[in-house]
């Protein structure tokens, strides 16, 4: 005969009134492909889910998902004209946020790297948080601008729904990653909205500065988000680079050229010359300013093939302006007084800086062989994403910044992470003992 046990948690609106009623709401902010992007169909109104998937996911991306950016609008608009890319907003905006791709498949197979907010959402339900009440998420479409119309509205709609849904308590948000750079754009431009309906932000792994390695190889070669056997079942680098060479969010991500940097980011390229007839190798460097030549002549014969026609993608001189803009927002704003700050970012993993392409023994001919070829890199500290030193320059007054060692991901389900939300928040360590212990029985098994 076997005995065992396990702990079963069943919170209620009715045994929880008391610790709802003393929460102030709180909204999680997802950053870059931190959202349920759905294809919706123009005709029939049927939805899609085009990102995250794991089946079909390279077929549904290419058909879907592939965009242009209208420089006359500012927004990135998909090829396919007879559908649009929306947002789920279940369950409170929480679902878009929490598993990426909520498949049977993948919940059976529990793959982890799909799991987003999912660990997070259950810590501050299990505090005490009630969905719809006292917590909500904010998915958005990340390939558009962290400043244009549709997702500012959005998150005035939401900050607003929380603000009154929890009886009029101002709002405690918590961003992840590009999240923090779509409040900072928020606050320059709506700082009388943020000032009355926000109380307390803690931003975790916010590349305030820029991600120089990540996103200068992105431009050039795309993004790959599942490494191993599991990305043979994922959306391929390739597919990924053609969308994110349109998508003003990544421009918005570059290096900032006016931070003082302890080193400039820079990107290297072995390259064979000829001179005389003979063959000399060197090594050409590019800053940050710099760096937009090599992105020109690289991708200058960039395209892809969509529904039989060609398309051409060079490097975006339209987005590249729109996104100095952005910039030049974010290194103005400034936090309206009585709303508290709080820094959360990863250390002690290598995470990319400068990005080489070729080597001396097998150089670069042409700089179009760049969007074809794998980078090496020089790492600093950080979180495998975010270098340290970008994230820590908020450029505000914090309350407190702290270090977690963690990955970017990897941020969002760390128990030290939770411990300093917990703190912050003002949720004591006795209160959520003590409601586990009103709201669990064991249920044994023979």
């Amino acid at each position: 005969m076997f005995r065992g046990f396990r702990s079963c948690f069943h919170g209620s609106r009715s045994s929880d009134s008391a610790s709802v009623a003393d929460r102030d709401p709180v909204l999680l902010v997802s950053g870059i492909a931190g959202s349920i992007l759905n294809s919706k169909s123009k005709k029939t109104g049927s939805e899609t889910r085009v990102w995250v998937r794991i089946l079909l996911a390279d077929l549904e991306f290419r058909r879907k998902l592939w965009s242009i950016y209208n420089p006359e609008t500012g927004y990135t608009e998909s090829l396919d004209d007879d559908s649009e890319i929306v947002v789920p907003q279940d369950d409170y905006g929480l679902y878009a946020i929490d598993i990426l791709d909520p498949s049977t498949f993948v919940k059976c197979l529990h793959v982890s790297d799909l799991y987003h907010f999912h660990d997070m959402i259950e810590m501050l339900v299990g505090c005490g948080y009630e969905k719809g009440t006292t917590l909500f998420g904010y998915g958005y479409d990340f390939r558009q601008s962290n400043r244009i119309g549709q997702i500012m509205d959005g998150l005035k709609e939401r900050l607003v729904t929380a603000y009154k849904a929890s009886g009029g308590r101002k709002v405690n948000l918590i961003s992840h990653s590009m999240g923090g750079l779509l409040v900072s754009c928020f606050i320059s431009l709506h700082s009388d909205v943020f000032s009355k309906y926000v109380n307390k932000w803690i931003t975790i792994a916010t590349p305030f500065q820029g991600a120089p390695g990540c996103i200068n190889d992105s431009i050039l070669t795309g993004m790959q988000f599942v490494d191993g056997f599991e990305s043979f079942f994922f959306v391929s680098r390739w597919s990924m680079h053609q969308l994110l060479v349109e998508c003003p969010s990544v421009y918005e991500m570059l290096p900032n050229p006016g931070f003082n940097w302890k080193k400039e980011p820079e990107v290297l390229v072995w390259r064979s010359n000829s001179s005389d007839g003979e063959a000399t190798v060197t090594q050409e460097s590019y800053g940050c300013n710099e760096c937009v030549s090599l992105f020109a002549e690289a991708l200058k014969n960039n395209e892809l093939d969509y529904d039989g026609d060609t398309v051409p993608l060079p490097f975006n001189f339209a987005i590249l302006e729109w996104a100095a803009d952005t910039r030049e927002l974010l290194n103005k704003t400034v936090i309206p007084a009585g709303v508290l700050f709080y820094n959360i970012y990863g250390t002690s993993f290598e995470t990319p800086f400068d990005v080489c392409y070729g080597s001396e023994s097998s150089p670069i001919n042409d700089l179009s062989e760049i969007c074809h070829s794998t980078p090496e890199y020089t790492y600093v500290d950080g979180d495998g994403t975010v270098p340290s030193e970008s994230a820590v320059a908020d450029n505000f007054e914090a309350v407190e910044r702290v270090g977690v060692c963690a990955t970017h991901r990897g941020l969002l389900c760390d128990e030290n992470v939770y411990n300093l939300i917990k703190k912050w928040l003002g949720v004591s360590t006795e209160e959520v003992k003590s409601r586990k212990s009103k709201t669990s029985k064991v249920v044994y098994l023979q």
